[in-house]
């Protein structure tokens, strides 16, 4: 039962950790010190701004506007309003929604101000959130949130007193059309070539901790500085370059790709929690996370500042690896570092199966077996979480209207606890010894999963060629791993070549994959010291402080993994199942536990998939009107 405890314990630790790593901070009151931002102060420009829609050309828009000269002429910013043409794409997009260009007379109306400082030969830094929002949608989070957020930034920072260089400030318009604000800014401003660094604010929710998601060149500088400034700010740092990956392969673009491609530095900063308020009538003042305003706005304040009173950035190119531990701190290394964090790892789990050989009899084909346990595992969380994902609703790419987009948007937390309550069940089935499952209902499941995902999701090779592994491992495999190191360091030595092919191929993205499998490796060595046999908990221990851990941390990155992609790649988080379970590996029970393990198993597996079912019942898609008789 000691194994028992000690998996339980852990797990129920890593939660915990992930939970506490993804809360937002206190919003700050009216009562915070003038030179700290304040989530209240700035709410009450939110209330302004987004008291109703205001996309381009309409008469709140151009309330708005005027709103916000006003706020900015008070702050000292004596603002200019830059008009410029719309993009035939803009004005589509506004022939689309039903509104008339002619409203906006084709242009595009940015505001800008500057707040001087001490030496105008000193390249400025630019603040940026645009202004307006889509039709049937009051934009709290996106932007009015950054537009006040900057606003209460310029009032602290002139709070803190004359910084060395001007802030420029620009809230941007027709962001929602077509990037129009910023090309405008960017194409002919006389500012433009002057502009040392940007800082961007956005949202795609109405909730969550803040992201730094994405750098500008010189990419190590500016995540340098950002480290820096962010300990300083209620919260602490969120960012990953893993998602600074993810997102670069994407086709979405914010104003801030307009200033990366001329080839600026800077920090693209956004929350995308509650991603049912993302461009919906919901997305009101009131329903906007107060936390995730305070979070934005001090990371914003305190980058600003840095940028302000810092140096000009040195204009080297050069990436880094980083990514935030537990909102505590951010950890950052060089690109090629992660080839020196592999041999750590090598050298460490090397000597965990030398010492294992020697002590407890470990040999080469347990590791063999336990390897592909864990490529069983990844392929058969693939189907799992695709199948269970498609019970849900359409793929993304099946859908045809902004209407089913923001459906699925409001089924996503259904669909995320499905999905991960079958994976865990994949986890439980391997713990308790795969081949007790039978080999029959585990194909069976699989093909069930498999079918539900062509059909209700759409064709895809990857989930297809998933199942062919798992379900050819599942029959070809007669024998687990014969011993519990086998079985641990088979994972370790799976992640182990993935992390290298990844490494390889993206360093910026591998640190998901080195990381752990370092951590692991520790983990197994300090193991094989204390007592090679696996039994006491002394020799526990480590796996167990492991899990929970990086447990956590993995819990955490896997939820902004599925607010980011898992609409449409759930299998993501089969890798993060697989990387929890290797760390884990160590404390599944022995043989006598097996038969609840399996019961547990199917119960999750059977929970999961009522869960993201039950998402089309909560949220059901609206019912067409029938057309007015003849």
């Amino acid at each position: 039962m000691t194994r028992l405890a000690l998996l339980i314990g852990s797990l129920v630790v890593a939660l915990a950790l992930a939970a506490t790593a993804l809360q937002t901070p206190m919003p700050r009151g009216l009562d915070a010190e003038a030179t700290q931002f304040s989530a209240v102060r700035a709410l009450a420009d939110v209330r302004q701004i987004a008291r109703a829609p205001h996309p381009v050309g309409s008469a709140e828009h151009g309330r708005t506007q005027a709103y916000l000269t006003a706020r900015m002429a008070r702050l000292g910013l004596s603002p200019e309003v830059q008009a410029g043409p719309l993009s035939p794409a803009a004005i589509r997009r506004l022939d689309r929604w039903g509104l008339d260009p002619a409203a906006a007379d084709h242009q595009a109306h940015n505001l800008v101000g500057v707040l001087p400082g001490r030496d105008p030969s000193l390249r400025p830094t630019l603040l940026m959130a645009h202004y307006d929002s889509v039709p049937g949608s009051p934009g709290a989070a996106d932007d009015a949130a950054g537009v006040a957020a900057a606003l209460e930034i310029v009032r602290a920072i002139r709070a803190r007193g004359p910084a060395q260089r001007d802030l420029v400030v620009l809230f941007t318009d027709g962001e929602e059309l077509n990037l129009d604000g910023a090309r405008v800014f960017f194409g002919g401003h006389p500012l433009r070539d002057r502009i040392g660094a940007v800082i961007n604010l956005e949202a795609r929710g109405g909730g969550g901790r803040a992201f730094l998601f994405e750098t500008g060149v010189g990419g190590a500088d500016s995540v340098a500085r950002f480290a820096h400034a962010a300990r300083q700010a209620p919260g602490g740092p969120s960012a990953s370059s893993l998602a600074a990956f993810v997102y670069g392969l994407m086709p979405n673009g914010t104003d801030f790709t307009i200033a990366r491609d001329r080839g600026l530095p800077g920090l693209n900063l956004a929350f995308i929690g509650r991603p049912d308020q993302y461009h919906a009538p919901t997305s009101t003042p009131a329903a906007l996370e107060a936390g995730s305003l305070q979070h934005i706005g001090g990371l914003g304040l305190e980058a600003v500042d840095a940028w302000l009173r810092g140096p000009d950035l040195t204009g080297d190119a050069a990436q880094a690896v980083y990514a935030d531990v537990l909102g505590l701190a951010l950890v950052r290394h060089a690109p090629a570092g992660g080839w020196i964090l592999l041999g750590l790892a090598a050298v460490l789990g090397g000597f965990a199966a030398w010492v294992a050989h020697r002590r407890a009899g470990l040999r080469l084909p347990d590791v063999g077996r336990g390897l592909l346990d864990g490529l069983w595992l990844a392929a058969s969380g693939v189907v799992v979480a695709r199948g269970v994902r498609a019970l849900g609703g359409p793929m993304t790419s099946r859908i045809e209207s902004v209407e089913t987009y923001q459906l699925l948007l409001r089924r996503l937390p259904w669909m995320e606890a499905g999905v991960v309550l079958a994976l865990l069940a994949v986890c439980l089935v391997l713990m308790a010894g795969r081949d007790r499952a039978g080999r029959r209902v585990t194909t069976a499941i699989l093909g069930v999963l498999t079918l539900a995902s062509i059909v209700l999701g759409g064709f895809d090779p990857v989930v297809i060629g998933a199942a062919a592994a798992a379900i050819g491992l599942s029959w070809m495999i007669r024998r687990e791993p014969g011993s519990v190191w086998g079985g641990w360091l088979g994972l370790i030595a799976l992640v182990f070549v993935l992390a290298c092919a990844a490494q390889a191929a993206a360093p910026q993205a591998a640190l998901l994959l080195v990381w752990p499998v370092l951590l692991a490796a520790l983990a197994a060595s300090l193991a094989a010291t204390l007592s090679a046999g696996l039994i006491h908990t002394r020799s526990l221990a480590p796996a167990a402080v492991a899990t929970a851990l990086g447990g956590g941390w993995l819990a955490a990155v896997g939820h902004q993994v599925w607010l980011g992609v898992g609409m449409d790649l759930p299998g993501a988080l089969a890798l993060i199942a697989l990387l929890i379970l290797m760390l884990a590996r160590p404390l599944a029970p022995r043989l006598s536990l097996t038969r609840p393990f399996l019961i547990a198993a199917a119960a999750c597996l059977v929970v999961g998939c009522g869960l993201s079912a039950w998402a089309r019942a909560a949220e059901p898609a609206a019912v067409a009107a029938a057309p007015p008789a003849a």
